[in-house]
Protein backbone atom coordinates (compact mmCIF):
# COMPACT_ATOMS: atom_id res chain seq x y z
CA UNK A 1 0.00 0.00 0.00
CA UNK A 2 1.06 3.58 -0.45
CA UNK A 3 1.24 3.98 3.32
CA UNK A 4 3.81 1.22 3.83
CA UNK A 5 6.67 3.67 3.94
CA UNK A 6 5.21 5.65 6.82
CA UNK A 7 7.29 5.67 9.95
CA UNK A 8 5.97 4.01 13.07
CA UNK A 9 6.72 7.14 15.03
CA UNK A 10 5.40 10.39 13.61
CA UNK A 11 6.40 13.74 14.98
CA UNK A 12 3.89 16.42 14.13
CA UNK A 13 4.33 20.20 14.16
CA UNK A 14 7.75 20.36 15.84
CA UNK A 15 10.19 17.57 14.87
CA UNK A 16 12.95 18.94 17.07
CA UNK A 17 10.97 18.45 20.28
CA UNK A 18 11.95 15.16 21.97
CA UNK A 19 9.26 12.76 23.15
CA UNK A 20 10.16 13.50 26.77
CA UNK A 21 9.73 17.24 26.51
CA UNK A 22 7.67 18.66 29.36
CA UNK A 23 7.63 22.40 28.71
CA UNK A 24 4.32 24.27 28.44
CA UNK A 25 2.84 23.90 25.00
CA UNK A 26 3.84 20.25 24.48
CA UNK A 27 1.73 17.11 24.28
CA UNK A 28 3.07 13.54 24.12
CA UNK A 29 0.62 10.96 22.79
CA UNK A 30 0.48 7.27 22.01
CA UNK A 31 -1.91 6.47 19.18
CA UNK A 32 -3.22 2.91 18.73
CA UNK A 33 -5.33 3.42 15.63
CA UNK A 34 -4.10 2.66 12.12
CA UNK A 35 -1.08 4.82 11.35
CA UNK A 36 -2.95 6.70 8.61
CA UNK A 37 -5.70 7.67 11.05
CA UNK A 38 -3.10 8.62 13.67
CA UNK A 39 -1.38 10.91 11.17
CA UNK A 40 -4.57 12.56 10.05
CA UNK A 41 -5.90 13.20 13.55
CA UNK A 42 -2.60 14.62 14.82
CA UNK A 43 -2.34 16.88 11.80
CA UNK A 44 -5.91 18.17 12.25
CA UNK A 45 -5.35 18.79 15.95
CA UNK A 46 -2.12 20.68 15.28
CA UNK A 47 -3.89 22.85 12.72
CA UNK A 48 -6.62 23.76 15.20
CA UNK A 49 -4.23 24.04 18.19
CA UNK A 50 -1.07 25.63 16.73
CA UNK A 51 0.19 26.59 20.18
CA UNK A 52 0.50 22.92 21.23
CA UNK A 53 3.51 21.01 19.94
CA UNK A 54 2.25 17.46 19.53
CA UNK A 55 4.56 14.44 19.49
CA UNK A 56 2.93 11.13 18.56
CA UNK A 57 4.12 7.54 18.48
CA UNK A 58 2.04 4.75 16.98
CA UNK A 59 1.83 1.51 18.98
CA UNK A 60 -0.68 -1.35 18.94
CA UNK A 61 -2.95 -1.43 21.98
CA UNK A 62 -1.07 -4.24 23.72
CA UNK A 63 2.27 -2.52 23.15
CA UNK A 64 0.87 0.79 24.38
CA UNK A 65 -0.40 -0.80 27.58
CA UNK A 66 2.99 -2.42 28.17
CA UNK A 67 4.80 0.88 27.64
CA UNK A 68 2.50 2.80 29.96
CA UNK A 69 3.03 0.17 32.65
CA UNK A 70 6.80 0.39 32.21
CA UNK A 71 6.70 4.19 32.51
CA UNK A 72 4.40 4.24 35.54
CA UNK A 73 7.01 5.73 37.91
CA UNK A 74 8.14 8.35 35.39
CA UNK A 75 5.46 8.88 32.73
CA UNK A 76 6.64 10.24 29.40
CA UNK A 77 3.19 9.93 27.82
CA UNK A 78 0.35 12.38 28.46
CA UNK A 79 -2.51 10.76 26.59
CA UNK A 80 -3.29 7.44 24.93
CA UNK A 81 -5.78 7.66 22.08
CA UNK A 82 -7.56 4.79 20.33
CA UNK A 83 -6.97 1.05 20.41
CA UNK A 84 -9.30 -1.58 21.81
CA UNK A 85 -10.93 -0.76 25.11
CA UNK A 86 -9.81 -3.86 27.04
CA UNK A 87 -6.24 -2.68 27.67
CA UNK A 88 -7.51 0.83 28.43
CA UNK A 89 -9.76 -0.73 31.08
CA UNK A 90 -6.83 -2.72 32.42
CA UNK A 91 -4.74 0.44 32.68
CA UNK A 92 -7.60 2.14 34.50
CA UNK A 93 -8.00 -0.78 36.92
CA UNK A 94 -4.28 -0.61 37.73
CA UNK A 95 -4.41 3.13 38.36
CA UNK A 96 -2.15 3.94 35.40
CA UNK A 97 -4.61 6.51 34.09
CA UNK A 98 -6.43 9.36 35.78
CA UNK A 99 -10.09 10.40 35.92
CA UNK A 100 -11.41 13.13 33.67
CA UNK A 101 -15.07 13.99 33.12
CA UNK A 102 -15.17 15.81 29.80
CA UNK A 103 -17.84 18.48 29.27
CA UNK A 104 -18.55 16.68 25.97
CA UNK A 105 -19.36 13.35 27.65
CA UNK A 106 -23.11 13.90 27.42
CA UNK A 107 -22.79 14.10 23.61
CA UNK A 108 -21.46 10.55 23.38
CA UNK A 109 -23.24 7.29 22.60
CA UNK A 110 -24.47 5.26 25.61
CA UNK A 111 -21.71 2.65 25.06
CA UNK A 112 -19.10 5.39 25.31
CA UNK A 113 -20.57 6.80 28.49
CA UNK A 114 -20.84 3.30 30.00
CA UNK A 115 -17.11 2.72 29.51
CA UNK A 116 -16.42 6.01 31.28
CA UNK A 117 -18.71 5.13 34.18
CA UNK A 118 -17.42 1.61 34.83
CA UNK A 119 -13.82 2.82 34.67
CA UNK A 120 -14.37 5.62 37.16
CA UNK A 121 -13.96 8.08 34.26
CA UNK A 122 -10.38 6.94 33.69
CA UNK A 123 -11.17 6.06 30.07
CA UNK A 124 -13.90 6.79 27.55
CA UNK A 125 -15.11 5.23 24.30
CA UNK A 126 -14.27 7.12 21.10
CA UNK A 127 -15.41 4.64 18.44
CA UNK A 128 -16.80 1.12 18.14
CA UNK A 129 -16.47 -1.76 15.70
CA UNK A 130 -17.53 -5.39 15.42
CA UNK A 131 -15.13 -8.33 15.27
CA UNK A 132 -15.08 -10.62 12.24
CA UNK A 133 -12.76 -11.31 9.35
CA UNK A 134 -12.05 -10.48 5.75
CA UNK A 135 -11.37 -13.01 3.00
CA UNK A 136 -9.73 -12.69 -0.40
CA UNK A 137 -12.46 -13.44 -2.94
CA UNK A 138 -10.03 -14.26 -5.77
CA UNK A 139 -8.00 -16.74 -3.72
CA UNK A 140 -11.15 -18.36 -2.38
CA UNK A 141 -12.51 -18.82 -5.92
CA UNK A 142 -9.19 -20.12 -7.28
CA UNK A 143 -8.96 -22.71 -4.51
CA UNK A 144 -12.67 -23.53 -4.79
CA UNK A 145 -13.19 -23.00 -1.08
CA UNK A 146 -16.48 -22.14 0.60
CA UNK A 147 -17.04 -18.70 2.07
CA UNK A 148 -16.38 -18.95 5.85
CA UNK A 149 -19.57 -17.56 7.38
CA UNK A 150 -19.17 -18.85 10.94
CA UNK A 151 -16.43 -19.32 13.54
CA UNK A 152 -16.84 -23.07 13.03
CA UNK A 153 -16.06 -22.71 9.31
CA UNK A 154 -12.54 -21.46 10.07
CA UNK A 155 -11.64 -24.96 11.31
CA UNK A 156 -12.14 -26.47 7.85
CA UNK A 157 -8.92 -28.37 6.94
CA UNK A 158 -9.14 -26.69 3.52
CA UNK A 159 -7.94 -23.51 5.24
CA UNK A 160 -4.74 -25.05 6.58
CA UNK A 161 -2.08 -22.33 6.46
CA UNK A 162 -4.60 -19.90 4.96
CA UNK A 163 -5.56 -17.80 8.02
CA UNK A 164 -3.76 -15.05 9.90
CA UNK A 165 -4.61 -13.47 13.26
CA UNK A 166 -2.59 -11.27 15.57
CA UNK A 167 -0.90 -12.33 18.80
CA UNK A 168 -3.12 -11.33 21.77
CA UNK A 169 -0.07 -10.28 23.79
CA UNK A 170 0.65 -7.39 21.43
CA UNK A 171 -2.72 -6.84 19.78
CA UNK A 172 -5.92 -5.57 21.33
CA UNK A 173 -7.82 -7.01 18.37
CA UNK A 174 -6.54 -10.50 19.10
CA UNK A 175 -7.19 -10.20 22.84
CA UNK A 176 -10.74 -9.11 21.99
CA UNK A 177 -11.02 -12.22 19.80
CA UNK A 178 -9.82 -14.44 22.64
CA UNK A 179 -12.25 -12.85 25.09
CA UNK A 180 -15.08 -13.06 22.55
CA UNK A 181 -14.61 -16.79 21.98
CA UNK A 182 -14.45 -17.43 25.72
CA UNK A 183 -17.75 -15.58 26.16
CA UNK A 184 -19.42 -17.39 23.26
CA UNK A 185 -18.17 -20.90 24.00
CA UNK A 186 -16.93 -21.01 27.57
CA UNK A 187 -13.22 -20.97 28.46
CA UNK A 188 -12.30 -24.63 28.00
CA UNK A 189 -14.23 -25.08 24.74
CA UNK A 190 -12.76 -21.80 23.45
CA UNK A 191 -9.22 -23.01 24.03
CA UNK A 192 -10.07 -26.35 22.40
CA UNK A 193 -11.31 -24.32 19.41
CA UNK A 194 -8.14 -22.21 19.34
CA UNK A 195 -5.95 -25.32 19.39
CA UNK A 196 -7.79 -26.64 16.34
CA UNK A 197 -7.68 -23.22 14.66
CA UNK A 198 -3.91 -23.10 15.22
CA UNK A 199 -3.52 -25.81 12.57
CA UNK A 200 -4.89 -23.36 10.00
CA UNK A 201 -2.92 -20.30 11.15
CA UNK A 202 0.04 -19.34 8.98
CA UNK A 203 1.16 -16.42 11.14
CA UNK A 204 0.38 -14.62 14.40
CA UNK A 205 1.07 -11.01 13.53
CA UNK A 206 2.08 -8.14 15.80
CA UNK A 207 -0.59 -5.71 14.64
CA UNK A 208 -4.31 -6.39 14.75
CA UNK A 209 -5.04 -5.08 11.26
CA UNK A 210 -2.06 -6.79 9.61
CA UNK A 211 -3.87 -10.09 8.82
CA UNK A 212 -6.43 -8.55 6.47
CA UNK A 213 -3.75 -6.39 4.84
CA UNK A 214 -1.89 -9.62 4.12
CA UNK A 215 -5.09 -11.08 2.67
CA UNK A 216 -5.48 -7.98 0.50
CA UNK A 217 -1.96 -8.58 -0.88
CA UNK A 218 -2.78 -12.22 -1.60
CA UNK A 219 -0.38 -13.52 1.05
CA UNK A 220 -3.14 -15.32 2.93
CA UNK A 221 -6.79 -16.07 2.28
CA UNK A 222 -8.41 -14.96 5.55
CA UNK A 223 -7.52 -12.31 8.12
CA UNK A 224 -9.32 -12.26 11.48
CA UNK A 225 -9.78 -8.58 12.29
CA UNK A 226 -12.36 -5.98 13.19
CA UNK A 227 -14.78 -5.74 10.30
CA UNK A 228 -14.03 -2.09 9.61
CA UNK A 229 -10.42 -3.02 8.83
CA UNK A 230 -11.68 -5.47 6.21
CA UNK A 231 -14.01 -2.82 4.82
CA UNK A 232 -11.07 -0.41 4.53
CA UNK A 233 -9.28 -2.89 2.25
CA UNK A 234 -12.43 -3.44 0.20
CA UNK A 235 -12.89 0.32 -0.27
CA UNK A 236 -9.25 0.57 -1.37
CA UNK A 237 -10.17 -1.73 -4.24
CA UNK A 238 -8.69 -4.99 -2.96
CA UNK A 239 -10.67 -8.25 -3.45
CA UNK A 240 -11.70 -8.42 0.21
CA UNK A 241 -15.12 -9.15 1.66
CA UNK A 242 -15.96 -8.69 5.36
CA UNK A 243 -17.78 -11.35 7.39
CA UNK A 244 -19.81 -11.10 10.60
CA UNK A 245 -19.70 -14.59 12.23
CA UNK A 246 -23.06 -16.38 12.23
CA UNK A 247 -22.76 -17.57 15.84
CA UNK A 248 -22.38 -14.00 17.05
CA UNK A 249 -19.35 -11.87 17.74
CA UNK A 250 -17.79 -9.39 20.09
CA UNK A 251 -16.92 -5.81 19.44
CA UNK A 252 -14.43 -3.21 20.49
CA UNK A 253 -14.96 0.16 22.00
CA UNK A 254 -11.87 2.05 20.97
CA UNK A 255 -10.98 4.22 23.92
CA UNK A 256 -8.96 7.17 25.19
CA UNK A 257 -7.16 7.71 28.49
CA UNK A 258 -5.13 10.42 30.19
CA UNK A 259 -2.02 9.01 31.84
CA UNK A 260 -1.62 9.36 35.59
CA UNK A 261 1.17 11.83 36.25
CA UNK A 262 0.85 13.43 32.81
CA UNK A 263 3.31 16.31 32.58
CA UNK A 264 1.13 18.24 30.16
CA UNK A 265 -2.26 17.71 31.72
CA UNK A 266 -3.96 20.83 30.38
CA UNK A 267 -2.96 19.98 26.83
CA UNK A 268 -3.99 16.34 27.33
CA UNK A 269 -7.46 17.56 28.26
CA UNK A 270 -7.49 19.79 25.19
CA UNK A 271 -6.89 16.74 22.97
CA UNK A 272 -9.43 14.71 24.96
CA UNK A 273 -12.23 17.23 24.50
CA UNK A 274 -11.33 17.84 20.85
CA UNK A 275 -11.26 14.09 20.09
CA UNK A 276 -14.77 13.69 21.55
CA UNK A 277 -16.18 16.46 19.36
CA UNK A 278 -18.45 15.72 16.41
CA UNK A 279 -16.26 17.86 14.17
CA UNK A 280 -13.08 15.91 14.90
CA UNK A 281 -14.74 12.50 14.66
CA UNK A 282 -16.44 13.37 11.37
CA UNK A 283 -12.99 13.63 9.76
CA UNK A 284 -11.98 10.05 10.64
CA UNK A 285 -13.78 8.60 7.63
CA UNK A 286 -11.52 10.69 5.38
CA UNK A 287 -8.63 8.46 6.49
CA UNK A 288 -10.76 5.42 5.60
CA UNK A 289 -11.58 4.77 9.22
CA UNK A 290 -14.91 2.95 9.15
CA UNK A 291 -15.65 2.55 12.85
CA UNK A 292 -18.79 3.97 14.44
CA UNK A 293 -17.93 7.31 16.11
CA UNK A 294 -18.88 7.90 19.73
CA UNK A 295 -20.28 11.41 19.30
CA UNK A 296 -23.96 11.13 18.38
CA UNK A 297 -23.68 14.08 15.97
CA UNK A 298 -20.58 12.86 14.13
CA UNK A 299 -20.90 11.87 10.49
CA UNK A 300 -20.76 8.12 9.84
CA UNK A 301 -19.31 6.67 6.68
CA UNK A 302 -21.74 4.85 4.43
CA UNK A 303 -19.28 1.94 4.47
CA UNK A 304 -19.19 1.54 8.27
CA UNK A 305 -20.61 -1.85 9.41
CA UNK A 306 -23.73 -1.07 11.46
CA UNK A 307 -24.29 -2.89 14.73
CA UNK A 308 -27.97 -3.40 13.93
CA UNK A 309 -26.95 -5.65 11.03
CA UNK A 310 -24.61 -7.84 13.10
CA UNK A 311 -25.34 -10.50 15.72
CA UNK A 312 -23.44 -9.10 18.70
CA UNK A 313 -22.81 -10.72 22.07
CA UNK A 314 -23.23 -8.75 25.27
CA UNK A 315 -19.46 -8.24 25.58
CA UNK A 316 -18.39 -7.99 29.23
CA UNK A 317 -15.90 -5.12 29.17
CA UNK A 318 -15.53 -4.98 32.93
CA UNK A 319 -14.60 -8.65 33.37
CA UNK A 320 -12.31 -8.91 30.37
CA UNK A 321 -10.81 -5.50 31.06
CA UNK A 322 -9.64 -6.76 34.45
CA UNK A 323 -5.85 -7.13 34.74
CA UNK A 324 -6.02 -10.48 36.53
CA UNK A 325 -8.37 -11.91 33.92
CA UNK A 326 -6.17 -10.66 31.09
CA UNK A 327 -3.06 -12.14 32.70
CA UNK A 328 -4.76 -15.50 33.21
CA UNK A 329 -6.10 -15.73 29.65
CA UNK A 330 -2.84 -14.63 28.04
CA UNK A 331 -0.88 -17.01 30.22
CA UNK A 332 -3.07 -19.89 29.14
CA UNK A 333 -2.83 -18.78 25.49
CA UNK A 334 0.98 -18.67 25.69
CA UNK A 335 1.11 -22.13 27.21
CA UNK A 336 -1.48 -23.91 25.10
CA UNK A 337 -1.44 -21.99 21.80
CA UNK A 338 1.60 -19.76 21.52
CA UNK A 339 4.08 -22.45 22.56
CA UNK A 340 2.94 -24.70 19.70
CA UNK A 341 2.37 -21.94 17.14
CA UNK A 342 4.09 -22.36 13.84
Amino acid sequence: MRYSSLLAAVIVSCPAVPFTAAAAGNLNMICSADVVVCEQMTTLFSQSHPDIRLSMVRLSAGEAYARIRSEARNPRTDIWWAGTGDPHMQAAEEGLTQPYHSPLLDQQQPWSQKVAEISGYRTVGVYAGALGWGYNTKLLAEKKQKVPACWADLLDPAFKGEIQIANPNSSGTAYNTLATLVQIMGEDPAFDYLKKLNANISQYTKSGSAPVKAAARGETTIGIVFMHDAVAMEVEGFPIKPVAPCEGTGYEIGSMSIIKGARNLTNARSWYDWALSAEAQSHMKEAKSFQLPSNRQAEISDYAPRFENIKLIDYDFKTYGDSAKRKALLGRWDKEIGASAQ
